[in-house]
């Protein structure tokens, strides 16, 4: 009897430590898990912020091309409005042509 219950005892044991080691192994990979997830995190925030200089730099070059492209319209529209002018001014300077009468 007493036998009986000292092998009772040690299966018990035996259950209840390889519930432990169980418990061990999950906790390790859930640890090493976690790891992965801050690495990935930190290089996701990494990569976040490189994308939003790239961004920065990005915008700042626009808003020069859009400058550049401004400054650009109005020089073309006072060139157009100087050549405007000197067409009108030589068309006024030429005499009329007589209007031919078809025969």
């Amino acid at each position: 009897m007493a036998s009986l219950m000292l092998d009772n005892a040690l299966a018990r044991l035996d259950g209840a430590l390889g519930q432990l080691e169980a418990a061990a192994r999950r906790r390790i990979e859930a640890e090493r898990g976690r790891g992965n997830l801050e690495t990935e995190l930190a290089l996701m925030q990494d990569d976040r912020a490189r994308l939003a200089a790239d961004l920065d730099g990005a915008m700042a070059r626009l808003g020069h091309v859009e400058t550049a492209a401004a400054d650009v319209d109005q020089r073309l529209q006072r060139a157009m409005n100087v050549i405007s002018a000197v067409i009108d001014r030589v068309q006024a300077q030429q005499p009329a042509e007589p209007e031919h009468e078809a025969s």
